[in-house]
C-alpha cells in the first residue's frame, strides 16, 4: 500500500467488519499473510500463519523471521513466486497487455517444508501467491535493457510462454534481476497456505514404498521409518517377525545397528498385538495394561511404551505354496496413552498393503535377474527379508578368479576418422549454401562467412581435436542454420542447397552421421559376435563346474569368472584346472571370431586378447550400493583389482611395446608355479591347433602399485 493509513487498516480489523470476521480470522485453516510490496513488510496475518512462523512481536519483513524456517531452495522458490507477479506488472506497464502471463503460471502452488518450532513438528505447507493492484513506480535501467533484449517487437502470449519454458532465455535473465533493489512498486501481495503435512507425508511414503529400488537398503529404510513416525506422531517403532520356531523383535530402527531381541515363538500366542494382527487388521492398543502382558509387550513397556499402533504384514510365502500368512508386524510406539485415533487406524490400513509389498517384493525383485549359479543364495536372502529380517551380506568365500579381455585396438582412431569424415561432409554442404548466398547477397559479411567455412574445412582435413565434434556443430547451428529462414528468401539455388544439407542430416542426431553410424554398427557387431562366442563356451564351462560369470562390453568384451566350493559344493582342483583350460580355448575362439570380423568389415581395428592368471583365492560380496553384482572383499584382494584395471595397457619392460598384440593370446602371471601350470595348457592348445609353437616371454613394466608381473604371448592360429 502506498500510505500509512492503508498499512494501519491492514493491521487492525475495522469495527464495521461483520462479527463472523473474527471467527474466520481465528479458526480458518488458511494461513494468510498480506505483504506491502513497496517495503516487503507483512502487514496482516491470520492466527494460523502467526503460529506457523512463530511471530510474537510486530509483523516482520518477509525474510527476517518467516523464510528462515524454510530450506534455502524453498526460500528461493517463494521469492521466485513473488517475482512472477512483479514481472506481470512490468509486462503490463511495458506493453499495455495484462494477459501476457497465464494465470496458472502466476498462481502455481508450491509445497514447502517448514522446520519445527519448539513443541511443534515439521510441517508441509502448500502456498499460493496472489497480488492486487500492483503498480510499477520505477525500474532499474539494467532490467529495462534486459527486457528489451527479449523481443524485437511487442510479444504475443505464445512468445512469452516460449521464453518462460526455456531456462536459458533472455526473459529468465530478467526474472533473476528482479529484487527489491532493482524496482519500486506499490500494491499488496497475498500469500495463502494450507497445512498438507499428513497428505504430503503419506504421498512421499507411498512413493518410497512402491518405488522399484528396495526399501530394505539402509538409507531408504531410515527415510521410510522417519516418515512413518512423523505421520503417526510416534516416538519409536518396531518390527516383529516369526520364522519357524523362533521369533524376533527388532528395535532402534533409526540406528545403523538394530537392537535384536530373540523371542520363543510360542510366547507370541499370549501376545495381544500378534493375535490381533494375525486377523489382518490394524490394531490400536490405546493403553498397555500393567499386568498380564506377554514377554513382547513387557519389553516394549520397559522402553516407555504406553500405546501401540500395529500394522500387520500379510502376504504370500514361497514356502507355503502362495498361501496367505502373517509375515510380521510393524508397530508404532508412543510414550503417551491413547496416542492413536481413528484417523491413524485409517492411515494404517491404507499403508499396510504397500508396506507388505515393499518388504516382500523388493527383496525378491532385487534378486530375480542374478546369475543362475548363485541364485540359490539370493533366494535364501530374499526369503529372510520377506519375513522382515534385516539384510545380511551375501558373500562367497575363497573363490578363484579367472579374468580375461578381448579388446578392440585402434577404436579411438577409427572413431576420430569417422567424426572427421562426417564433419567434412557437413561443412562442404554448408559451404555450398554460403556460396549460393554470396551469389545473391552481395555483402562483404557473406563473403567472409564463406571464407570462414573454407578455413574450417582446411583445418578439418588436418585432423580433429577432442572437442571438435561439439564445437563445430554448434558453430554451424549458430552461424548457418540460425539464418535459414532468411537464406530461403535468397532464391531457388540457395533453397536447393539448404534442402540438400537438411536431407544429409540424421534425424536422431541432428547432423551428418553416416561414417559414425558405420563405426557404431561395426563396434556393436564386433561386441555382439565376441559375446556370442563367449556365451557358447560358457555352456561348456558351466557343465564342468557351476560358477559365476560376468561380461561387460565397451570397445570389446571382458569376462570375470569366480569359481569355488562356496558356489559349487562339488568343486575340486580338477574342476579348477578344467575351467582354466576351457577359458583359454574360449579366448582363442574369440580371436578367430576377430579374424573373421576384420575381413567382413574391412576395418583397420584389430582385437587383442589377454588372460590374467592368479592362483590365490578371493572373497566376493554383493554390495547393494553399487551397480556390479559382486565386489572383491578384503585388503588381500586389492592387488588383483588394481592389475585388472591397468593390465590391458601394460608394456613390455624390454621393448616398451604393448604386451598385447593383434591376433595373439597374452598370459600375465606372477609366480613360477603359475607359469608351469599354464605352460602345460599352452602345449595342449598347440596340440589342438589353437596356437602356434613359438612362445614370447618377458617382464611387464611396473604398474602403479604393482610390480613383478611377467607375460607370455603366442599367436592364435586361424581355423
Amino acid at each position: 500500500m502506498a500510505d500509512g493509513q492503508s498499512q494501519q487498516a491492514l493491521q487492525s480489523v475495522p469495527t464495521t467488519v461483520p462479527s463472523w470476521w473474527s471467527v474466520l480470522e481465528r479458526h480458518s485453516r488458511l494461513l494468510v499473510a498480506a505483504i506491502d510490496i513497496s517495503s516487503h513488510r507483512i502487514e496482516w496475518t491470520s492466527d494460523r500463519f502467526r503460529q506457523l512462523v512463530g511471530m510474537i512481536d510486530a509483523p516482520p519483513t518477509l525474510g527476517d523471521a518467516v523464510l528462515k524456517r524454510l530450506s534455502p531452495d524453498d526460500q528461493l522458490w517463494v521469492r521466485e513466486r513473488i517475482r512472477r507477479h512483479i514481472l506481470h506488472s512490468i509486462l503490463t506497464e511495458q506493453y499495455q497487455r495484462p494477459d501476457l502471463l497465464p494465470s496458472r503460471w502466476l498462481h502455481e502452488s508450491l509445497i514447502v517444508a517448514v522446520s519445527p518450532l519448539q513443541g511443534d513438528r515439521a510441517r508441509f505447507v502448500e502456498f499460493t501467491v496472489s497480488s492486487d493492484r500492483l503498480q510499477l513506480r520505477s525500474l532499474d535501467p539494467a532490467v529495462r535493457a534486459a527486457l528489451d533484449r527479449c523481443w524485437p517487437e511487442p510479444p504475443a502470449t505464445n512468445d512469452v510462454l516460449q521464453q518462460l519454458n526455456d531456462p536459458y532465455s533472455p526473459l529468465q535473465a530478467v526474472l533473476q534481476l528482479l529484487n527489491p533493489q532493482t524496482y519500486q512498486a506499490s500494491g499488496i501481495v497475498l500469500i495463502e497456505g494450507m497445512d498438507v503435512s499428513d497428505r504430503e507425508v503419506t504421498q512421499r511414503l507411498m512413493h518410497l514404498l512402491l518405488d522399484r529400488e528396495s526399501i530394505l537398503t539402509p538409507h531408504r529404510f531410515r527415510e521410510a521409518n522417519s516418515l512413518l513416525k512423523r505421520l503417526f506422531r510416534a516416538t519409536d517403532s518396531l518390527i516383529l517377525t516369526a520364522e519357524g520356531g523362533n521369533a524376533a523383535l527388532y528395535l532402534d530402527l533409526d540406528q545403523p545397528e538394530w537392537t535384536t531381541q530373540p523371542l520363543p515363538a510360542d510366547s507370541l500366542q499370549q501376545s495381544a498385538l500378534f493375535k490381533a494382527a494375525a486377523q489382518g487388521t490394524v490394531l490400536n492398543l490405546r493403553d498397555l495394561p500393567t499386568s498380564g502382558l506377554s514377554v513382547c509387550e513387557q519389553l516394549l513397556q520397559a522402553r516407555g511404551a504406553q500405546s501401540l499402533l500395529v500394522l500387520p504384514l500379510v502376504g504370500k510365502s514361497v514356502r507355503l505354496n502362495d498361501a496367505p500368512q502373517l509375515l510380521g508386524v510393524i508397530g508404532l510406539i508412543s510414550d503417551q496413552p491413547d496416542a492413536f485415533d481413528m484417523i491413524d487406524e485409517h492411515n494404517g490400513n491404507t499403508l499396510a498393503p504397500a508396506l507388505t509389498i515393499a518388504m516382500h517384493q523388493s527383496a525378491n525383485e532385487r534378486f530375480n535377474h542374478v546369475h543362475e549359479s548363485v541364485r540359490w543364495r539370493f533366494e535364501e536372502e530374499a526369503e529372510r527379508r520377506s519375513l522382515g529380517l534385516p539384510a545380511a551380506p551375501i558373500t562367497f568365500h575363497d573363490v578363484y578368479p579367472l579374468y580375461g579381455i578381448s579388446d578392440i585396438r585402434g577404436s579411438s582412431n577409427e572413431r576420430n576418422r569417422a567424426i572427421q569424415q562426417d564433419l567434412l561432409t557437413q561443412f562442404r554442404l554448408a559451404l555450398a549454401i554460403a556460396k549460393a548466398v554470396c551469389n545473391t547477397v552481395k555483402t562483404a559479411f557473406a563473403c567472409q562467412f564463406r571464407d570462414d567455412l573454407q578455413e574450417k574445412i582446411e583445418q578439418l582435413q588436418q585432423g580433429v581435436t577432442v572437442d571438435a565434434e561439439i564445437t563445430l556443430l554448434r558453430y554451424l547451428q549458430k552461424n548457418l542454420e540460425a539464418h535459414f529462414d532468411f537464406f530461403k528468401t535468397c532464391g531457388a539455388a540457395v533453397m536447393q542447397a539448404i534442402a540438400t544439407y537438411e536431407a544429409a542430416k540424421d534425424n536422431q542426431h541432428g547432423c551428418v552421421y553416416d561414417a559414425r553410424l558405420l563405426y557404431d554398427q561395426t563396434v556393436q557387431n564386433i561386441n555382439l559376435s565376441l559375446r556370442d562366442t563367449w556365451h557358447q563356451w560358457q555352456h561348456t564351462m558351466q557343465q564342468v563346474s557351476s560358477h559365476y560369470c560376468d561380461i561387460e562390453s565397451t570397445d570389446g568384451i571382458d569376462h570375470m569368472v569366480y569359481a569355488g566350493s562356496s558356489i559349487d559344493r562339488q568343486f575340486s582342483p580338477f574342476h579348477l584346472r578344467s575351467l582354466r583350460y576351457e577359458q583359454l580355448r574360449a579366448v582363442c575362439d574369440c580371436a578367430r571370431t576377430g579374424f573373421r570380423l576384420k575381413a567382413e568389415h574391412a576395418t583397420d581395428m584389430d582385437i587383442t586378447h589377454l588372460v590374467l592368471v592368479q592362483d590365490s583365492t578371493v572373497d566376493i560380496t554383493h554390495d547393494e550400493s553399487t551397480e556390479r553384482l559382486f565386489e572383491v572383499r578384503g585388503t588381500r584382494d586389492t592387488r588383483y583389482e588394481i592389475v585388472k584395471k591397468r593390465i590391458d595397457k601394460a608394456l613390455d619392460a624390454a621393448t616398451h611395446e604393448r604386451i598385447t598384440q593383434p591376433g595373439c593370446l597374452t598370459l600375465v602371471y606372477s609366480t613360477e608355479e603359475e607359469w608351469k601350470e599354464y605352460q602345460a595348457y599352452l602345449r595342449y592348445l598347440q596340440r589342438e591347433g589353437w596356437v602356434g609353437g613359438d612362445i614370447e616371454q618377458g617382464a611387464v613394466e611396473p604398474l602403479q602399485g604393482v610390480t613383478g608381473l611377467k607375460f607370455a604371448r603366442v599367436t592364435v592360429l586361424d581355423d
